[in-house]
């Protein structure tokens, strides 16, 4: 084991307002306003897509078009989303750049204030950097490209791999999954494309940057990640926005595919700007014996709508989701998780933790499913909120189905209100107001932000003083 100084001691800047800046637009292509075939032909064109790519989008593009919009939560703020004034494709025309000082000046000065190459040197295997529709910078490191290991953009990934991407692509998360995946099928552009051939076990982090720079506009990366049987990789993604007065869409499909007995570790930091819908789908395929984990944390966004699942298809699969949401005044983070268990001896494991700050609601929305012919399996689910003030609000809306005799399953929930004794005891002790409620707020979630990466941990802890500091008074 190594010792403490010899540990990477890397420094994320999550700050909370690190993302609020943009530079002027100078795109190459821009698909305009609106939605149709015409977009799609647009898209398409530029990206010089296959014949069946363009097939499989204009399908998608019917399903979104055939499917309301969910009415039975968030419908009120769904509405807001104004689908005709968002553009669905902007480009500066840039291919993704191997060495860092051949990204384009402005789009390098973004990235950099958002400390992508310094992190890079200090401990990352790979990195993706996406500046609105297209991937500007992907490197990897020379010795796990030796052993195999593929890390490029997603349209990279479609036209030098397809034998690979092709095989996977749309089957974990197909197009009529939901209306949000539909549309995002029918305009994905970046994304990651990983590969880890079997055996290979990727000692340290890949990662990815999504950045939207331009207002009214939709960003619909596609990431696919397969691992064979017996590697092991941990990716993680950060996502940033500037703060503009009109709505700006997100809208990703996120696929994971685990072979048997491997190991995946997906780890997200959100930190949108206020005015962003973050409409997500994010689901992994278990093969027997393997093991897929989402770390998710949820900061920021006007309303987030996410719920990373497992299908734990082969037998001894497991499948966890880690998630803490902080919906600030007049945000919602309706955010959870699925496990569907699909094999014998299948296990998982589900632990939510929200704060709601002012008028912030929270929601928690799970379902777990484990059929009667099933035996042996076994799932946990936890869920905990924090109110700080007396608007603010959570829900919990569980669905655990569970037949037969020979599976286990337990539920555990809580809602709590952080004390006005305790806030008044901490500042007695020469705590300022702030300090005391953030402090009671970082104990709330410290034994979920302890499984966050180190180079995580304590910059989330960060943005938890940050939102503090205008929860008071």
């Amino acid at each position: 084991m190594k010792s403490e100084q010899e540990k990477p001691k890397p420094e994320l800047d999550l700050d909370r307002e690190s993302g609020n800046f943009h530079y002027p637009e100078q795109h190459e292509f821009d698909a305009g306003t609106g939605l149709s075939e015409k977009t799609i032909d647009y898209i398409c064109d530029v990206k010089s897509d296959a014949d069946w790519i363009r097939g499989f989008r204009k399908k998608a593009l019917s399903i979104f078009q055939e499917k309301p919009l969910p009415t039975h939560w968030a419908t009120r703020d769904l509405e807001n989303v104004k689908f005709d004034s968002i553009r669905y494709y902007l480009s500066s025309g840039q291919t993704p750049k191997r060495n860092w000082e051949d990204v384009p000046d402005d789009i390098k000065r973004t990235f950099e204030r958002l400390g992508v190459p310094e992190n890079e040197r200090k401990f990352l295997a790979g990195v993706e950097a996406q500046f609105d529709s297209e991937a500007a910078y992907s490197n990897i490191r020379e010795s796990l490209s030796k052993e195999g290991v593929v890390f490029v953009g997603s349209t990279e990934g479609l036209n030098k791999h397809p034998e690979i991407f092709r095989k996977w692509f749309g089957k974990v998360i197909p197009s009529g999954d939901n209306k949000f995946s539909a549309l995002n099928s029918a305009v994905f552009s970046g994304g990651s494309f990983i590969y880890v051939p079997p055996g290979v076990k990727v000692k340290h982090p890949l990662q990815a940057y999504f950045r939207i720079n331009a207002e009214n506009f939709g960003q619909f990366e596609r990431t696919l990640i397969i691992a064979d049987e017996g590697s092991e990789l941990m990716y993680m993604e950060g996502c940033t926005a500037p703060k503009f007065e009109s709505a700006t869409l997100h809208s990703a499909v996120v696929e994971l595919v685990a072979m048997k007995g491997a190991k995946i570790q997906y780890v997200t930091v959100q930190n949108w700007s206020a005015n962003v819908f973050n409409l997500v789908t994010k689901r992994a395929l278990a093969h027997e014996e393997a093991e897929v984990k989402w770390i998710d944390c949820n900061i920021g966004s006007r309303l987030t709508m996410k719920y990373p699942g497992v299908v734990l298809k082969g037998r001894k699969a497991r499948g966890e989701v880690i998630s803490i949401a902080l919906a600030g005044d007049g945000q919602h983070q309706d955010t959870g998780a699925k496990m569907i268990h699909a094999a014998d001896e299948t296990s998982s494991n589900v632990v939510s933790k929200s704060i709601s700050i002012g008028k912030g609601r929270a929601s928690y929305r799970g379902i777990v499913s484990i059929p009667k012919h099933l035996k042996g399996c076994k799932n946990n689910t936890e869920c905990d909120a924090l109110l700080i003030n007396s608007d603010s609000r959570t829900d919990t809306y569980p669905a655990i189905q569970v037949s037969g005799n020979r599976n286990a399953t337990q539920h555990e929930a809580s809602v709590s209100k952080v004390s006005a004794e305790q806030i008044f005891y901490m500042q007695q002790r020469g705590l300022t107001e702030a300090q005391a409620m953030s402090l009671s707020v970082n104990g709330f979630v410290n034994d979920l932000v302890n499984q966050f990466p180190l180079e995580y941990s304590v910059e989330l802890k960060r943005l938890i003083d940050l939102e503090m500091e205008g929860s008071v008074g």
